[in-house]
């Protein structure tokens, strides 16, 4: 490679910058990490404070949905704020049902299992789920797979770290669940709700930010496009002159 193949460093800071912004629009940023955490802890405030399941569970249903307003009349993206609504709602189903105050974070644990699941065997297919997910949002959808090869590994990479981050999180509370009580418990699962989450995207930031650029298919597309209506216009224009002469 010679010194006019490498990246410069503006390049460099660009690609990162880019990748950056991309990451803080599919997770959520600051504000989803907000709507993520803040339902939990008011339950287990409550809880602790009354041993109240149902004013927990109500509280904890009535603050997420306040968010998704929030968000509606924000005009803002209310993808993370529904998601954390329909987790709450779930958690709150299981504990109105057992009566366990417990079962409230069930439903989030089972999927933070199912997820880490998902994001190693996607991987171990040749389809890491980061990939899946942060494609669409680098507007490169599913050319990495084919075209990018150096991409497709920091995927991969990317996706280990969460699967493998998030498995470890699962070994920490699923012993908890059957265990701890349920002061003890909620707490823990409310303090490991953002640090790994905030590893898996420190690291993922850190593949990307090495790999090479997005292949953009949009863009591509478009070109494509305008080419095909160049060549339709200049056929057009052909024929045309073909006609005048012919007269």
């Amino acid at each position: 490679m010679t010194s006019l193949d490498k990246p410069t460093a503006d390049q460099e800071s660009d690609s990162k910058a880019v990748t950056e912004a991309a990451l803080f629009e599919a997770f959520g940023g600051v504000r989803g990490l907000v709507e993520t955490v803040v339902p939990g802890l008011l339950f287990v405030t409550i809880f602790t404070i009354n041993k109240d399941l149902h004013m927990s569970a109500i509280a904890a249903l009535a603050v997420s949905l306040v968010l998704v307003v929030v968000r509606l009349v924000m005009k803002g993206t209310v993808k993370h704020a529904f998601s954390g609504v329909f987790g709450v709602a779930f958690g709150v189903v299981f504990a109105m049902m057992t009566g366990n105050a417990k079962d409230f974070y069930l439903p989030g644990m089972l999927y933070t299992l199912g997820l880490a699941v998902a994001y190693i065997v996607t991987t171990l297919c040749g389809v890491p789920l980061i990939g899946l997910i942060l494609g669409p949002v680098f507007k490169e959808n599913l050319s990495w797979r084919t075209r990018n090869p150096g991409r497709k590994k920091a995927y991969a990479k990317a996706s280990w770290a969460w699967g493998l981050i998030l498995l470890a999180k699962c070994a920490i509370l699923f012993p908890m669940y059957w265990w701890a009580d349920t002061t003890k418990f909620g707490w823990v699962l409310i303090a490991l709700k953002i640090p790994p989450f905030l590893l898996a995207v420190w690291l993922t930031w850190v593949f990307l930010a090495k790999a090479p650029a997005p292949i953009d298919v949009f863009a591509e597309m478009e070109a494509e496009e305008q080419a095909e209506k160049e060549a339709k216009a200049a056929r057009k224009d052909s024929a045309a002159a073909r006609h005048r002469r012919e007269v």
